[in-house]
Parts: structure tokens; C-alpha cells; sequence
């Protein structure tokens, strides 16, 4: 860090030319400096990642069949819909 300090106009200058600069301390990395416009397109391109995984999960649940027998019986879910419903109506 102290030698960050000591040249951070020529760092900028890298950082501005495309480089990635790893600061340390003490050998550990503690941060990274890179310029806006990469870290806006690394997070959209994470975000469009997240966005496709979650179309593909959505179009696996489209191919796939539903179970024909439910899980829950038609009376626990009443019985549940009664309990939530008379919660709510105490609080």
C-alpha cells in the first residue's frame, strides 16, 4: 500500500490503459482497481449469467410433468390455509 501511495498517478495511468492493479498489504490482496466501464460489464455479464440460468431452470420445469398425485391432501391444505388465515387475523 505504502508504494501504491507513493506512485498512484502512473497506477491510474495503468488502470486507465486497461490494466488490473492488485493492491496488497503485506502480501495479501486488498483491493483492486480497474476502470468503471470493466467493472459495469463485469457485473451486466454476470447479471445476463444469472438471468440465463434461471431461463434454463424455468424451461426445465416447462418440459418437465407434474407429479398426477399432490402432496399435500385437499383437507391439510384447508387446514392450512385456515391456520394461516386465522394468524393473520390475531396479529
Amino acid at each position: 500500500m505504502s508504494e501504491a501511495r507513493a506512485i498512484l498517478p502512473e497506477l491510474l495511468d495503468r488502470v486507465l490503459g486497461g490494466d488490473e492493479v492488485t493492491l496488497t498489504r503485506h502480501g495479501v490482496p486488498v483491493a483492486v482497481m480497474v476502470r468503471p466501464d470493466t467493472l459495469r460489464l463485469r457485473r451486466a455479464d454476470q447479471a445476463l449469467n444469472r438471468a440465463a440460468q434461471v431461463h434454463e431452470i424455468l424451461q426445465q420445469g416447462r418440459r418437465s410433468s407434474l407429479n398426477a398425485t399432490p402432496g399435500v391432501s385437499r383437507k391439510r391444505a384447508e387446514s392450512l390455509v385456515n391456520h394461516v388465515q386465522s394468524s393473520r387475523s390475531r396479529g
